[in-house]
């Protein structure tokens, strides 16, 4: 009986081992799923790693581009500071009394024009000369010889004249209020022309000439020529072409026949003058401003500019007593002939004696 129960303990022994050692075994298995489960994850998990560095290495250069244009803008910006802006320099064209070298020439008063000629008109004395025998375009003062064939030949100022494509500007393309088609009196273009140194209005003046603009350029010279002025010679009424040309000296002849025309001398001093055009009413100035200072006792002027000529002026005034007949030509400095005409004006009256004392001045080129 104790052996059969040692028998029986023995195989329940035996079975007890058997499971344990079972259990044993099996619990490595049961861990070991989770971790193969892990590894096909790991596995499967690298392809999509793999598929990152793909997208990454795919989108790297995407991302260089991305930069590339990114950069592009401060390359453009760096260009463009680093290249200098190359502005062109405008380089004014000289005058002839600048090219002939008229400037250099030098004067008691230093007049910033190269062409002076100062006289007293009662004696013809000179009492300053500068260069006054050169010979230069004298821009808009031709209009004084326009504005006095007009007046001697007593046409009527009444008379209406329209702007025409003709009388536009195409030789500096300078401007104008006054529109092609518009109409004002003869007189009222005589006006303009004089004070406010209208191109459009000296040119239809001579346009509408009995015999056209060739019959009174003629006229102009012949003019020119009766008044013995040898040194001048004119191409068209306004003074836009350089080839309008003349001497200080033949200036000072016209000034002093033309300070005979009483219209002239009116509107060559009128400080101002309205002129209605169509619904419109213009507002036009005198170009020399001289003309309203109180300082000043003006009894004909006028001024003239183009780049071949500098500025010019021209003006009988009375001074210190005396009447003074003065010409300005090729003046450097947009004021300068003014500042010219004030030097001058301001040593006639501080001489404060008659003409012929020592104190005139002749200065030649």
């Amino acid at each position: 009986m104790p052996t059969l129960r040692r028998a029986r303990l023995g195989r329940f022994a035996q079975v007890m081992s058997f499971l344990a050692l079972s259990c044993a075994l099996a619990a490595p298995g049961a861990y070991a799923a989770p971790a193969k489960k892990v590894a096909k994850k790991q596995v499967a998990v690298a392809p999509v790693k793999k598929k990152a560095v793909k997208e990454r290495a795919t989108a790297a250069p995407q991302g260089k581009r991305v930069a590339k244009s990114a950069r592009q803008p401060s390359r453009v910006a760096a260009r463009s500071v680093a290249s200098p802006i190359r502005a062109v320099a405008y380089e004014p064209r000289l005058s002839f009394g600048q090219m002939a070298g008229l400037h250099a020439v030098a004067d008691p008063l230093d007049l910033k024009s190269s062409v002076a000629l100062v006289l007293d008109q009662d004696t013809h004395e000179v009492l300053l000369s500068k260069n006054d025998h050169a010979v230069l375009p004298i821009a808009s003062l031709t209009k004084l010889m326009t504005g006095l064939l007009i007046s001697q030949a007593h046409l009527p100022m009444d008379e209406t004249i329209t702007i025409t494509q003709d009388d536009v500007d195409t030789e500096k393309g300078s401007s104008s209020r006054l529109a092609v088609g518009t109409t004002l009196t003869r007189g009222e273009m005589l006006h303009l022309a004089l004070m406010s140194s209208e191109n459009r209005a000296a040119h239809a003046l001579g346009r509408t000439f009995p015999g056209g603009l060739d019959a009174f350029v003629q006229q102009m010279n012949a003019k020119a020529r009766l008044l013995g002025m040898t040194d001048t010679r004119y191409v068209e009424p306004t003074g836009l072409s350089s080839r309008n040309q003349s001497s200080a000296r033949d200036l000072a002849v016209l000034v002093n026949v033309a300070h005979s025309d009483p219209l002239v001398r009116e509107y060559t001093t009128s400080p101002g003058y309205e002129v209605a055009v169509g619904r419109r009413t213009l507002q036009y100035n005198n170009t020399n401003r001289l003309v309203m200072s109180p300082t000043w006792d003006i009894g004909l002027q006028k001024t003239g500019y183009i780049s071949e000529a500098g500025r010019c002026l021209v003006m009988q005034a009375q001074v210190a007593g005396r009447k003074i007949i003065m010409v300005f030509l090729d003046s450097a400095g947009k004021f300068s002939r003014l500042g010219d005409a004030e030097r001058v004006r301001h040593w006639v009256e501080s001489m404060g004696q008659v003409a012929g004392d020592p104190m005139i001045h002749k200065v030649k080129g």
